[in-house]
């Protein structure tokens, strides 16, 4: 959301624009704000240990209301497919104010893969007023749900930030500095997983498999930002720790991430984010995950879905480290999320709107 906050600010004489954020992760949050330099009008502060999806999304409605009751605005923008972002669109809903859904339309069409994602994106496209889908695909999702107005093709604003961000970090030579235990010269191996519906077996597989990758090319390096989530942890200490060619490390604020999504060779994820921003880097992106509502990448042939097994992730990994001419084709296809003028477009539809 951070361009679209910035955009929206360029627009003082139109819009008053007030920006609330959940506090579910201070810290990361804190380091997204500062490197935009944004600052927060509320703080909803939900963070508390093991809290379940019935604590956010409650203490997330009713903290809402109390913002609701106190700007009263004219539209409430939200985000993609959290439980907040959700919990947000029926507040306003609840307080008859327009809902305009950044990111619309994605869908994997399994309510439980991603969970709970694809309900929540669903529910808030029931609710929303203005959707603004990123892909001619996501716009056909909403007609198919007999969302017929008000969706507009934007592009998304994961695309603005990443090149926003790209710029800064690669002028910024304290960030390098942060990574002084790679070799630059030796291929580098991005790695996230975290996804709730990949815990026990799946995520055994995973990491089964970036071990045996491991041992195959010992010349290269794999770098995992490893989720605070318990269930993440005891994966990561059981399979991967104490492999010399594999950095698990804390997880990574904004900058430092797209910092390594620029100098990796490719990407193994299940991030949603990560499948839209790394192909606009030239990177390729393998999909650990069985399901992908971020169809158009599969498509265009900037990622490729290989599942959770683990010889179909070994299996597509080796063909990038090895066959060149599979991984170019990958590394040059068009990433079709967006030109980074997203944010742009989005105000000038909600003024004309409004």
């Amino acid at each position: 959301m951070a361009p679209l906050v910035l955009k929206c600010l360029e627009y003082k004489d139109q819009l008053e624009i007030k920006v609330c954020v959940t506090g579910q992760h201070k810290e990361m949050l804190q380091q997204v704000m500062d490197f935009f330099r944004l600052k927060a009008d509320y703080d909803l502060e939900l963070m508390k240990p093991d809290q379940t999806l019935f604590d956010i999304t409650a203490n997330c409605l009713l903290r809402i209301q109390e913002v609701l009751n106190d700007f009263e605005p004219d539209l409430v923008l939200v985000q993609g497919d959290t439980s907040t972002a959700f919990a947000g669109s029926l507040a306003a809903f609840y307080k008859k104010i327009k809902v305009g859904h950044v990111e619309a339309g994605l869908r994997s069409f399994d309510n439980y893969s991603p969970y709970p994602e694809e309900v929540n994106r669903r529910l808030t496209g029931v609710i929303a007023h203005f959707h603004f889908a990123p892909t001619p695909q996501s716009v056909h999702n909403l007609q198919q749900e007999n969302i017929t107005e008000r969706i507009y093709l934007t592009g998304n604003t994961v695309i603005d930030a990443l090149l926003l961000a790209a710029e800064k970090v690669r002028a910024d030579e304290t960030i390098a500095a942060h990574f002084d235990y790679l070799d630059k010269n030796r291929k580098i191996v991005l790695i996230t997983a975290h996804r709730r519906e990949s815990f026990g077996q799946p995520f055994e597989n995973i990491g089964n498999a970036i071990a045996t990758l491991a041992a195959k090319y010992p010349e290269v390096q794999f770098v995992y930002p490893v989720h605070p989530n318990p269930n993440v942890q005891k994966m990561v200490k059981d399979k991967l720790q104490g492999i010399e060619n594999i950095f698990l490390i804390a997880p990574l604020d904004y900058a430092h991430l797209v910092w390594m999504m620029d100098q990796c060779y490719f990407v193994i994820t299940d991030s949603g984010g990560i499948q839209e921003e790394a192909p606009s880097l030239g990177k390729p992106v393998l999909v650990i995950r069985d399901v992908t509502e971020r169809t158009e990448g599969i498509e265009a042939g900037t990622a490729l879905l290989v599942g959770t097994s683990k010889e179909k992730i070994t299996e597509a990994a080796i063909s990038l480290l090895e066959n060149d001419s599979a991984y170019q084709q990958m590394a040059k296809a068009v990433n079709p999320y967006g030109k980074g003028n997203t944010a742009q477009q989005i105000v000038e539809l909600i003024l004309n709107e409004l």
